[in-house]
C-alpha cells in the first residue's frame, strides 16, 4: 500500500466496519510537514466522554492502523463499563516509530486535533508514549490525562494497570485451583515493558516461578537482574510448560497458531485484544479447558487511575477501585460456567448490560 493513499478499504467497507462495531465517530488526521498520520476513534459515549490512550506504533499499513484503533476503542468501552467508571470508550493511534519519529511538534499537532473534538475524547498515555509526551499534548488541549504528579496529574498509570492484572490473575487461579497464592506457580510473562515489568515485580514478591520474553534485550536484562526471573527464547513463549500465561505485549497472541501449543491452565495478561477472533479463539480456549481472564476485565487499572484526574486524584482510591478486579473476575468466571459460555462472552455481556441500563435511564432524564 502506498503511504500517501487513504486506507485500502473502500468507503462503504469502512462504514461497514464502523457499523459492525458500533462506533460513533472516527477522525483521520494528518500533517504532511510533520509526518503526522493518525486516527482518533470514538466508540461509545453513553457512560461519559470517551477516554483511551494514544498509541504510536510502526504499523505495516494504514489499514492495519485503522483495524487496531477500532478494536482498541471498542475494548475501552467494554473495559470502562466493566470497571464501573463513568467514562466512554475511545482510542487514538499515530503511525510511525516512536523511537525516531516522535517530536514535540508532532505531539502538539496531535493535541490540537484532540482539542477540536471539544472534550468528547480525552487522550492518555499508551504504547510509545510517556508522561513528557502528555505534557506536550497538554500545551494544546486540556483534554488529556496521565500527566505528571507535579502538574496535578496521576503520573505513570503502568503500576496500577499491572496491579489489576495481578489481582485478576490471583482470582482466576483461585477459581481454577481453590487458592489464590501464586507462590511457586509457573508464570510466563510475554512482554516486560512498562506494565509487564511491574507485573513481574508483583509476582516476584509472591515468589512465583517467573519466565519472561521481550523483543528488547535491554528490558529483559534489567528486569531479570532486579527480580531473578528466567529469560526464555521466542520459540518457547507458548510451548513452555507453565501454569499461567500472561500476554503483556501487543494483541492477537491467542490465535489458531498459538492456542494448540499452550500448556497453561490460566491466561491473564495486560495486552489489549489478546484474542485474534473473539468468538472462535475464546471458544478454542474453553474447549481446551484453559481459563481465560478477558483482557478488558483485568487491565483496567490504568484507565481507572487516569479517569480520577477528571475529579480529585487519589492514588489510594485508584488502587482500591482496581482491587475490584478480583471480585469481578470471580463473578465472570462463575457466570461463564453457569451459562456454559466463554469468559469473554460473559464479560462482554456484563459490560453491555451496564451500558444499556445507563443508556435507558438517560432516556427519561
Amino acid at each position: 500500500m502506498e503511504s500517501t493513499k487513504l486506507p485500502s478499504a473502500p468507503v462503504q467497507e469502512i462504514f461497514a466496519a464502523l457499523q459492525e462495531q458500533e462506533h460513533e465517530q472516527v477522525m483521520f488526521v494528518q500533517d504532511k510537514a510533520l509526518g503526522l498520520k493518525g486516527i482518533i476513534a470514538i466508540h461509545n459515549t453513553t457512560l461519559g466522554p470517551a477516554m483511551g490512550g494514544l498509541r504510536m506504533w510502526n504499523y505495516a499499513s494504514e489499514a492495519e492502523a485503522l483495524t487496531d484503533v477500532l478494536r482498541l476503542s471498542r475494548g475501552m468501552t467494554l473495559k470502562n463499563a466493566l470497571a464501573g467508571i463513568n467514562i466512554g470508550g475511545g482510542k487514538a493511534v499515530i503511525m510511525g516509530d516512536a523511537r525516531v519519529q516522535k517530536s514535540e511538534a508532532l505531539l502538539r499537532r496531535m493535541g490540537k486535533f484532540v482539542h477540536n473534538l471539544g472534550g468528547k475524547y480525552y487522550t492518555a498515555e499508551d504504547v510509545g508514549m510517556s508522561e513528557q509526551d502528555m505534557m506536550y499534548i497538554r500545551s494544546e488541549t486540556p483534554y488529556v490525562t496521565g500527566l505528571p504528579r507535579e502538574m496535578g496529574g496521576s503520573g505513570d498509570p503502568s503500576p496500577v494497570t499491572a496491579y489489576g492484572v495481578y489481582v485478576g490473575m490471583k482470582a482466576a487461579w483461585k477459581y481454577r485451583t481453590g487458592t489464590d497464592s501464586l507462590e511457586g506457580v509457573r508464570v510466563m510473562v510475554q512482554g516486560v515493558g512498562s506494565v509487564g515489568s511491574h507485573l513481574v515485580d508483583y509476582l516476584a514478591q509472591e515468589n512465583a516461578s517467573i519466565f519472561m520474553y521481550d523483543v528488547y534485550e535491554a528490558s529483559l536484562k534489567e528486569v531479570a537482574g532486579r527480580t531473578g526471573a528466567t529469560v526464555v527464547d521466542a520459540d518457547e513463549v507458548y510451548s513452555l510448560p507453565v501454569d499461567i500465561y500472561a500476554p503483556c505485549a501487543l494483541g492477537a497472541t491467542l490465535n489458531p497458531d498459538t492456542i494448540p501449543s499452550l500448556t497453561c491452565s490460566v491466561i491473564a495478561g495486560a495486552a489489549n485484544n489478546q484474542l485474534l477472533d473473539e468468538e472462535r479463539d475464546g471458544q478454542a480456549l474453553k474447549d481446551r479447558d484453559i481459563l481465560y481472564a478477558p483482557d478488558f476485565m483485568v487491565n483496567c487499572g490504568g484507565i481507572i487511575n487516569v479517569s480520577l484526574e477528571l475529579g480529585t486524584y487519589s492514588r489510594e482510591m485508584a488502587m482500591k477501585m482496581t482491587e475490584r478486579v478480583y471480585q469481578t473476575t470471580l463473578e465472570i468466571c462463575t457466570l461463564a460456567k453457569d451459562e456454559n459460555i466463554t469468559t469473554h462472552a460473559a464479560a462482554w455481556r456484563a459490560a453491555n448490560n451496564r451500558i444499556q441500563q445507563i443508556g435507558r435511564n438517560r432516556l427519561f432524564l
